[in-house]
């Protein structure tokens, strides 16, 4: 579940899928994604090796939004992307007792 207040909302459906997308993002930056080099050459060279999450590896993502609807709207492009990885760090580490400071976390599970 994330929660977004992002002021004044015109278009409800298009804040839930930009926050949607925004959460698909940080959960890919969190787990996955790095540029990786050996010797000095990049490996991630093209979009075939630069993993990314697919729609098969995705929990249910429930928006929730809230905020004041007198005030003007604020973007809901950042606010799903910012917590993600903190998120998922502190999942790990309760789950695990592992605390990890270093993205993306795949390198370290």
């Amino acid at each position: 579940m994330v929660a977004a207040d992002c002021g004044l909302i015109v278009n409800p459906t298009g804040v839930e899928n930009q926050v949607e997308g925004a959460v698909v993002m940080g959960i890919g930056t969190t787990l996955y994604e790095s540029h990786e080099f050996k010797a000095g050459r990049l490996l991630t060279s093209s979009f075939a090796r630069y993993r990314v999450p697919r729609i098969v590896n995705m929990p249910r993502i429930e928006v929730v939004l809230t905020g004041d609807q007198t005030q003007p709207s604020t973007g809901a492009g950042e606010v799903g992307i910012v917590p993600v990885a903190a998120a998922v760090a502190n999942a790990v580490f309760d789950l695990t007792g592992k605390r990890i400071r270093e993205l993306p976390l795949q390198h370290h599970l």
